[in-house]
Parts: structure tokens; C-alpha cells; sequence
């Protein structure tokens, strides 16, 4: 596999992330966020496939079986509480402490199950993993960084509704995962 196929894989793989990204620069904005994202994600993509890889002959069917329900649960129950926040009384510090580490690790995993699932086929495909897991990780952590600039760009003309999007992106994207692995979505 080449270098222009590594690249559009680690783009796609990106793309939850991404979308992620957005929805917490809509309630949480600043270069530390962009970068607390960034990182998230970005070591995520990076190491799932690796755990993929490593665990390809052991585990492939089990996790390609349930990875799409664990994310639609995780991220429809992330956003469903962002958007109960959204209700709450606005915080003082724009959201920003509603992003803390638990959170972005829930949300670094949910969004990286399909990186896992890339790492046991590229066991199959006989990919050098080194090289893929670093083009990924990095094009992860480009994405996220973008995506929370993105959000917060949107999240200030927004207000007080910001915490809402964003939790509807994400259960909107946990619902779009379960359906492209059911087979409904392309």
C-alpha cells in the first residue's frame, strides 16, 4: 500500500474526529482546546490500529461485530448530556471544563473504533504499520486542531445554543456510524 492510499485512509479515519472536533469548539473554543483535541484524537487514531494490528488474528470478528455499537452508544450518550447541559445554566467559562479528561478519552475511543478495526486489516493486507499509524495519528491531530478552530468560529455567532449543537453532532455522528456498519448508509 502507497503512500497516496495511507493518506486517504488516515483522512477518512479522520473524519469522526473531525466532525467531533467541531461540535467542542462550538461549546469550547481557545488553541488549548485545539490542541487537548488534537492530541486526543490524534494518539488515539494512532494507537488503535496499532492494538488492531497486534490483535488481528486473535480478536478480528469480535471486534468488527460490536465496534460500530460501542461508538453509537458512547457518543449518543455524550452528546445526550451535552445537550441536557445545554438546558442548564450557562457556565462562566464558555464550557470549556465540560471537556475534561474522561470526556475527551470516552470520546478519543468512540470516534477511534474504526481505527481498530483498519489495524486488523492491515494485518491482512501485510501494511507496514509503523508508517500508518504515524500518517494517521498525525493527519488526526491536523483535522482536530482545524476542527475545533472550525467550531468555535461557528460557536461564537451561535451563543448560548453552541453546548446544544454540539451535542446533537454527536449523537448525529454515533447515529452515522451504527448506520454505515448496518449496511443502511454507503
Amino acid at each position: 500500500m502507497g503512500f497516496a492510499e495511507l493518506l486517504l485512509i488516515a483522512v477518512a479515519l479522520s473524519m469522526d474526529a473531525f466532525a467531533v472536533s467541531v461540535g467542542i469548539g462550538l461549546s469550547a473554543s481557545g488553541n488549548h482546546k485545539a490542541l487537548t483535541a488534537g492530541l486526543y484524537f490524534g494518539v488515539s487514531q494512532a494507537v488503535m490500529p496499532l492494538i488492531g494490528y497486534m490483535a488481528a488474528t486473535l480478536f478480528a470478528e469480535k471486534i468488527i461485530a460490536v465496534d460500530h455499537w460501542a461508538a453509537f452508544g458512547l457518543l449518543c450518550f455524550l452528546g445526550g448530556k451535552m445537550i441536557a447541559e445545554s438546558h442548564g445554566n450557562r457556565r462562566k467559562d464558555g464550557g470549556a471544563a465540560s471537556f475534561g479528561h474522561a470526556r475527551m478519552l470516552t470520546l478519543a475511543i468512540a470516534t477511534s473504533i474504526d481505527a481498530l478495526a483498519a489495524g486488523v486489516s492491515f494485518a491482512f493486507l501485510r501494511v507496514s504499520v509503523a508508517p500508518a499509524v504515524l500518517l494517521i495519528g498525525a493527519t488526526t491531530f491536523a483535522l482536530s486542531f482545524a476542527g475545533v478552530k472550525t467550531g468555535a468560529a461557528f460557536g461564537a455567532r451561535l451563543g448560548p445554543k453552541a453546548e446544544l449543537a454540539g451535542g446533537v453532532t454527536l449523537v448525529l455522528i454515533g447515529a452515522k456510524i451504527l448506520l454505515e456498519h448496518l449496511g443502511v448508509l454507503g
